[in-house]
């Protein structure tokens, strides 16, 4: 199986510039780029899609390079409603050192900034090498633009498309680029650079889209939809990685392995032979969180995050440290209680129950557990040593439902 026949295999291609590119992806040498915004000072699982066919094509012979938009940043890449905010120059000097730490880190890629060119061009230059090239009926045909036109779109927006050109004509030129890879939604702003690149300069370059990657809902993952994973364990850690690949829908699960994981067609192709035999067992979620956390944050990290799932299936807790709970419980609510209080006062306290009847009742069914371990007696005092590492309390109420108690004192 060729490249590019691959590529059409697990589904990471939607647009081409050309039939030649093809050939050219297959034959390997190309230099590419691919870009990123920054809005924010990690990657997330949106953008890991595309990074990830850059690695690919890094491994078939081609070069990559990032290019983080400190200047298109700045603007805003239109959205498809509203107009983005406007972030602060120092936030976005911030963000940048922060993504090209992160890329250099897990890609090996090499990192350029659009601000270094972009923030050297006046008004009259950029209207005079740049904007007659761009004939404003065409730029209004653009989809993202287009869809705009009933709400309003700002100057500024409108522009982006040129600076967006004006990248891949400076590294065309200066970096010997001469594909650009994307996601589809920037389809029109790569061939709006493929344009200006042959109608300045006669010279023929390529590009290509991969389709967007979306959850069960039809939904983007990235911050714009509430439902971003950072790529960074100190934003989302291994752990809630885990649980979010472990728990995806059955019909999303084979679908995610081809785009986000290196597995062969034949290991995929088996993997789904066994979740339409036995989908119980979960077994292409596993390999899916295996391999994306394997290769985000390395073995052990995996290896901690399975660990955290089973005390949790189990619920054991007494000896996980004061962090492993933090990652455990990150969503859930947290209550400061006191120490050397009753039982049934502290069940009320942290919300488990709404009444001293009701505590009673819970105790005496057996249906309450602190720290794991069953607690039926109604006179039991909750000291500090019955806090993990004297700091969290958790006290489980029949069979799902977790609160989590931390000492008032520490």
């Amino acid at each position: 199986m060729t490249l590019y026949e691959d590529f059409k295999w697990r589904g990471l291609i939607k647009d081409i510039s050309s039939p030649e590119l093809e050939e050219k992806l297959n034959k390997g040498g190309l230099t590419f780029y691919i870009g990123t915004d920054p809005t924010a000072d990690s990657l997330h699982v949106g953008h890991l899609s595309s990074f990830l066919i850059s690695k690919r094509l890094k491994d078939a012979g081609h070069n990559p390079i990032l290019l983080v938009g400190g200047g298109t940043g700045l603007i805003g890449d239109p959205r498809p409603t509203t107009e983005r905010a406007m972030i602060s120059k120092e936030a976005v000097k911030h963000n940048f050192e922060g993504l090209k730490s992160q890329v250099e880190k897990l890609f090996g890629f090499k990192v350029v900034n659009n601000f270094d060119w972009l923030s050297k061009i006046n008004i009259l230059d950029f209207l005079r090498d740049y904007g007659k090239f761009f004939n404003v009926n065409y730029m209004l045909d653009k989809d993202i633009i287009r869809r705009r036109l009933d709400a309003g779109i700002t100057f500024t927006e409108f522009s982006y498309m040129i600076l967006q050109s004006i990248d891949f004509k400076y590294l065309h030129e200066n970096y010997g680029v001469d594909m650009q890879c994307a996601g589809s939604d920037q389809w029109g702003n790569i061939t709006a650079g493929i344009d200006l690149i042959r109608r300045s300069t006669g010279d023929e370059v390529f590009g290509f889209t991969m389709p967007l990657v979306t959850d069960s809902q039809g939904k983007k993952f990235g911050k714009s939809e509430g439902n971003a994973l950072w790529l960074d364990k100190e934003k989302t850690s291994s752990y809630e990685l885990y649980q979010f690949f472990v728990n995806v829908e059955d019909c999303k699960v084979i679908d995610y392995l081809k785009i986000y994981t290196f597995l062969a067609k034949e290991e995929i192709e088996e993997l789904e032979k066994k979740n339409n035999e036995h989908p119980e067992l979960r077994e292409a979620h596993k390999a899916l969180a295996r391999e994306i956390i394997t290769f985000l944050h390395g073995k052990e990290e995996y290896e901690k995050a399975v660990n955290l799932a089973d005390h949790l299936f189990n619920n054991k807790f007494n000896d996980l440290t004061k962090k492993d709970i933090e990652d455990l419980f990150k969503n859930e609510t947290v209550k400061e209680i006191e120490v050397d209080k009753n039982i049934v006062d502290v069940l009320i306290e942290i919300g488990a129950v709404n009444s001293k009847r009701e505590a009673r009742e819970f105790l005496g069914n057996g249906a309450i557990s602190i720290n794991g371990e069953k607690v039926t007696d109604i006179d039991l005092t909750i000291t500090k040593d019955m806090f993990i590492e004297e700091s969290y309390l958790i006290v489980k109420r029949g069979k799902k439902k977790y609160y989590i108690g931390k000492n008032k004192n520490k």
